[in-house]
């Protein structure tokens, strides 16, 4: 795997060395500069992935310095380094670009986890473009966001039944965004130039429903003063999209069956069948079995509109494509709103990712947008998401004293050699032990002050 490459500018050399030794340490590819015109003059765009500056420097600070990265490189992450944090020099800093900032003094690991979310947060961005520059190479699929092992595989499903056209059933939990791959299926079909019409088959009434399903006629029923059209009609050569299609009534599913079977339908009112080419797209987060066998739905309309199912995974179950997600949300919403969040902060992102989402995304979307509401700083903080979902409190035994018993002693043994092992291991290394442990930088981190581990212990 590259290592990815720092380039640090400060001129209190002390201070440069220690950060080039705890990233160096960390697997980074560190060079440090002391003086901000030399930096300058060695920065070249597609060389460093990540600056890490201070502020106050002699000669050019590092908003100058800042300044001349960002027209060579506009896409490389910064954090701004300083002990003189002010509310306008972040506004100013943040304004011309910095990704964050670092108020000293500050320990090790606070400058290993700003690091690590900037290059982070680059890399999903960049993953996402490349992504959504795939998906609209080869599918066009707009606002689909993820890049999970789960998206992919339903994406690939979509990709070979968009051009194919039979029923599709797309079933799901509410809120994983049924309707849009309803939407990818006929964007990437050959009726993708026609109308694409959706209807809840929930949201109205059973008399309401089947007059705007299926017209109806001048003079059908009191207030049928002239003829109109219905949706099926209105997408004739396109698609139309029951979405919630298990609470069709069954005066309903039994004019939709012979649709499916003919290729025709009655307006209300009307005794000459109107005959129209209409693929049918349907979805349910219902168990239409079930209620096929409750007799609440008919068994021959069921297996009509579910000649292909896709199932579409929950949020819980794409778990990478959190991340990605909340920054898409987000950057909708500094663009409607002329906000600056730039994310999360590390630990209100471990909270979103291991929280279950039980209303999908559509819940993601609604959460992120309460937060930015809320929220005064530059990152979504855990404070502020936590009044949205709950959060599982961390351990308190990584921060209290172990309990004294026998078991505890065993506990603490086995830990500390655990560690130790991983350490040696991995050539003390944190970030590559806590990967293969399983767990974060920061439960390594507080492991190792918690049991008083020593470098000598592990570096030898």
């Amino acid at each position: 795997m590259t290592k990815k490459r720092v380039m640090l500018v400060d001129n209190e050399e002390g201070l440069c060395r220690m950060m080039e030794a705890v990233l160096s340490d960390n697997g980074y590819a560190v060079s440090a500069f002391t003086r901000s015109f030399e930096a300058a003059e060695s920065f070249q765009a597609g060389q460093w992935d990540l600056l890490v500056t201070d502020i106050k420097m002699p000669g050019m600070d590092g908003l100058e310095l800042l300044q001349k990265v960002k027209q060579k490189d506009p896409a490389i992450p910064v954090i701004m380094v300083t002990a003189y944090a002010t509310v306008e020099m972040s506004i100013q800093a943040l304004r011309k670009g910095a990704y964050d900032m670092l108020t000293k003094p500050f320990e090790p690991e606070e400058l290993l986890y700003r690091v690590k979310n900037a290059l982070q947060h680059t890399r999903l961005m960049e993953e996402n473009r490349e992504l959504r520059e795939e998906l609209v190479g080869r599918f066009n699929f707009g606002n689909i966001i993820g890049a999970s092992t789960a998206l992919k595989e339903v994406l690939e499903r979509v990709e070979k039944l968009a051009v194919r056209d039979t029923s599709v059933l797309i079933t799901g939990e509410s809120g994983t965004g049924k309707e849009l791959i309803a939407q990818a299926v006929h964007y990437n079909s050959p009726r993708k130039e026609k109308k694409f019409v959706a209807i809840n088959c929930g949201a109205l009434p059973a008399s309401l429903l089947e007059s705007e399903l299926f017209g109806y006629k001048k003079g059908a029923f009191t207030g049928a003063t002239e003829n109109r059209r219905g949706l099926l009609e209105t997408a004739d050569g396109g698609t139309l999209f029951l979405d919630e299609v298990g609470n069709l009534p069954m005066t309903v599913q039994k004019t939709l069956l012979r649709f499916l079977q003919e290729q025709e339908f009655n307006r209300l009112g009307d005794p000459t069948p109107t005959k129209v080419d209409v693929r049918i797209l349907s979805a349910t987060n219902a168990d239409m079995k079930q209620a096929v066998k409750a007799g609440e739905f008919r068994e021959d309309l069921y297996y009509r509109l579910n000649v292909v199912n896709i199932q579409l995974p929950p949020l819980r179950e794409r778990r990478d494509d959190i991340a990605l997600l909340a920054a898409h949300f987000i950057s909708l919403q500094n663009s409607k709103f002329g906000t600056h969040i730039k994310g999360l902060e590390h630990d209100a992102m471990e909270a979103a990712v291991d929280f279950a989402w039980p209303g999908n995304i559509r819940q993601l979307k609604n959460v992120i947008e309460a937060c930015i509401a809320m929220e005064s700083s530059d990152y979504i903080t855990l404070p502020v998401l936590s009044q949205f979902i709950e959060v599982v409190p961390p351990d308190p035994a990584g921060e209290a004293m172990v309990e004294e018993g026998e078991y505890s002693k065993a506990l603490m043994r086995f830990e500390t050699e655990y560690l130790r092992g991983l350490l040696r291991k991995n050539l003390g290394n944190v970030e590559a032990a806590a990967k293969e442990a399983g767990t974060n930088m920061a439960t390594i981190y507080r492991k190792i002050k918690k049991y008083g581990i020593r470098k000598d212990e592990y570096n030898s």
